[in-house]
């Protein structure tokens, strides 16, 4: 058995049985594919905001029982002043502490980049603990409602 080279063979020519798509077939795909976006990407960007709310909700429950143990410790929270800094640093305010009362040694912003909002003693309870949402500011419905320590 031998190979026969020819050289008339080379380039770019279609063999009969093969083919590729056509432009048409192309922009039907993409079409199909822009459509389905354009269902599921709403519900992706929807359930990464609620997971933003979570985490913030679960960080304030994190900060809350530190606050807790920093009471159980000294007879009361932290003032607003000393604020949640109080958690990793002894302040000079306080006669007792036996802290760190957080694993982590920092004090992390909100899901979205803005400080909790520490008072004590708070209008609500013994302190008040909140993230303003999404949109930095009082209210607001969905992402950019408030997450409250007394609720």
């Amino acid at each position: 058995m031998s190979l026969v080279f020819d050289s008339r063979n080379i380039g770019c020519q279609r063999r009969a049985g093969q083919g590729g798509f056509t432009l048409l077939e192309l922009l039907v795909v993409l079409v199909i594919l822009g459509f389905l976006a354009s269902l599921v990407g709403p519900q992706v960007l929807k359930q990464i905001g609620g997971s933003k709310t979570k985490a913030a909700t679960l960080q304030i429950e994190e900060f809350s029982t530190a606050l807790d143990l920093y009471h159980l410790d000294g007879g009361r929270y932290p003032g607003t002043a000393d604020g949640l800094k109080s958690l990793i640093e002894k302040p000079a305010s306080a006669r007792i502490w036996n802290g760190p009362y957080l694993k982590k040694k920092v004090i992390r912003d909100d899901p979205w980049g803005n400080p909790y909002h520490y008072a004590s003693p708070g209008e609500h309870s013994d302190f008040d603990l909140f993230s303003l949402g999404r949109d930095g500011r009082e209210g607001g419905e969905g992402e950019d409602a408030d997450v409250l320590s007394w609720e």
